[in-house]
């Protein structure tokens, strides 16, 4: 067996351990006034009247609400759990998987017509969003990405043992991502939101996988 085979092996039976991020040595996009790390946690007071969109139905672009992440290559599965103070319409807080101002994914929890949404957009050049309404408000949800190949499939838990798939979209493959996790408060005046045990694994490489099968002595 190739070692690439074992590795595969390992990893699709949890016996390869997920790489928990160092937040202190994560970056801000658009850093917020007031934030802090504490372990595996973190904690920020949302920018208000912030957010991330392009162009599509509301006629505006805004890129601005804060992010905070590490760059990555390659595929992965990447995790976070997350927990929000929302107070207005469009309050949001989640996970982000971002290649650069015209290509991004973000999905999360989102307060809508006081409602708590299961909510993901994804943007190439212009942005579209897909919503599923909870029957109650959460403390906390857990959000999943897992890239592979030109794909990023996102899920949720709220137990961080089953997982339901949100949304799989189209991202272009081969290149650095941008992950960690963003708040936004396009209506309000702010909230607080925080975030736990960020972890990001990184999976075989598929295609090289398919080729050292392939070529196998």
């Amino acid at each position: 067996m190739t070692r690439y085979f074992i590795y595969t092996m390992l990893v699709l039976a949890g016996l390869m351990p997920a790489n928990a991020q160092t937040l202190e040595k994560m970056n801000w996009f658009n850093e917020p006034a007031e934030w802090k790390t504490t372990g595996n946690s973190l904690s920020m007071s949302v920018t208000p009247h912030s957010d991330y969109w392009r162009i599509s139905h509301y006629g505006f672009t805004v890129d601005d609400a804060p992010f905070y992440y590490a760059e990555y290559g390659g595929e992965f599965e990447a995790k976070v759990k997350i927990s929000g103070d929302y107070k207005v319409r469009f309050d949001q807080a989640g996970m982000m998987i971002r290649i650069d101002h015209e290509n991004y994914i973000k999905a999360g929890i989102e307060f809508v017509d006081g409602k708590y949404n299961l909510s993901t957009v994804v943007t190439h050049h212009t942005s579209d969003w897909s919503v599923l309404a909870l029957d109650r408000p959460v403390e906390s949800i857990w959000i999943k990405a897992v890239r592979r190949l030109d794909a990023v499939e996102i899920f949720y838990s709220f137990d961080d043992k089953e997982y339901h798939m949100m949304r799989n979209a189209w991202m272009e493959a081969s290149c650095p991502m941008k992950v960690g996790m963003f708040a936004a408060c396009p209506d309000g005046d702010g909230f607080k939101a925080s975030f736990s045990d960020f972890t990001v694994r990184h999976l075989p490489d598929t295609v090289r996988g398919r080729w050292l099968e392939k070529n196998a002595e």
